[in-house]
């Protein structure tokens, strides 16, 4: 999940010091928060990340407290038809449970921290097991007790071929929604940090970028040219990947056409299918920043496995 890379980075920064980790490890009806969701709490009273979006963390900070003082690893409940529930503020009809383990050797190693972080900066996914009756966290498959797996993912990735206005637009979103963007086009005079501000550039054709980059199951490939030129080669790279999401600008006409290209280049029908042409989701989308707000759409769903 994006949003626990500022727990990754607060454990880095924080590494050696006592910490215990909140985690939620199971969640019903409307949860504020996902399962695996983190919450890292310094032994002074600091914190990164969240479990409930406010709503119990003034009690996950004294749990913390108490576990980094020696007491064991929690498990704690908290729903609306508990009363302590309504104290702790969680109204929002969901019920969720979380883990408050000691970052230690016996609870979630510090060096666990080290292997996600290294895992997700070479594009891996990475999982670790935790023994919900020990609340002691591993690598390896646990095969006693009640197991919380938990998948950490490499970060998610958008890489836009074409830097066009509507990629401006898509950069921005992708900004927002913290998914790290690379703009690809070999045109110099397009791809500019004035249009282009805080986002990674890369001017080499794109089927040579985008197989640099690597596209995994995190990765999203969306051309967005127009031409030709810039935009099958890229398609072509991109589907020999197994990238989460590949969409691709232009009329039903035009992917008609584009469809036939790509098979007079050797890509295979199946392959083909995966494009998603017209790209984005129908919204009656007018403008650039509307087309983008389609096309991010299409892509989390994609990401969600939910398209």
């Amino acid at each position: 999940m994006a949003e626990n890379d500022s727990v990754l980075a607060a454990a880095r920064a924080w590494q050696g010091e006592p910490m215990a980790l909140a985690t939620v490890v199971s969640t019903w009806g409307s949860a504020p928060r996902p399962r695996g969701s983190h919450m890292l709490v310094h032994a002074d009273g600091r914190f990164e990340g969240s479990v409930s979006g406010g709503c119990v963390e003034s009690d996950i900070l004294q749990t913390a407290a108490e576990v980094i003082a020696g007491a064991p690893f929690q498990l704690k409940r908290y729903g609306v038809a508990d009363a302590s529930a309504w104290e702790v503020g969680l109204p929002c009809g969901g019920e969720i449970a979380v883990m408050v383990q000691p970052v230690s050797a016996e609870g979630f190693d510090p060096e666990l921290f080290d292997r996600i972080a290294a895992a997700r900066d070479n594009g891996d996914a990475l999982t670790v097991h935790t023994d919900l009756t020990t609340g002691h966290s591993d690598q390896r498959v646990l095969e006693t007790g009640e197991v919380f797996v938990n998948r950490y993912d490499p970060p998610r990735r958008l890489l836009i071929v074409g830097a066009v206005q509507i990629a401006q637009a898509l950069a921005g979103l992708a900004r927002e929604l913290k998914i790290d963007t690379v703009v690809i086009d070999p045109r110099a005079r397009f791809l500019t940090e004035e249009r282009f501000p805080g986002t990674t550039l890369d001017d080499r054709w794109p089927d040579e970028a985008i197989a640099a980059w690597r596209p995994g199951p995190a990765t999203a490939v969306v051309t967005l040219s127009h031409d030709i030129k810039i935009d099958d080669p890229a398609l072509i790279a991109a589907l020999a990947t197994d990238a989460a999401y590949v969409g691709a600008l232009g009329s039903r006409k035009s992917h008609a056409a584009r469809r036939e290209r790509l098979a007079a280049a050797g890509v295979a029908p199946e392959r083909i299918d995966r494009i998603d042409g017209p790209v984005g989701i129908d919204i009656g989308a007018i403008g650039p920043s509307e087309i983008a707000l389609s096309i991010a759409a299409a892509m989390v769903g994609a990401f969600h496995d939910r398209r």
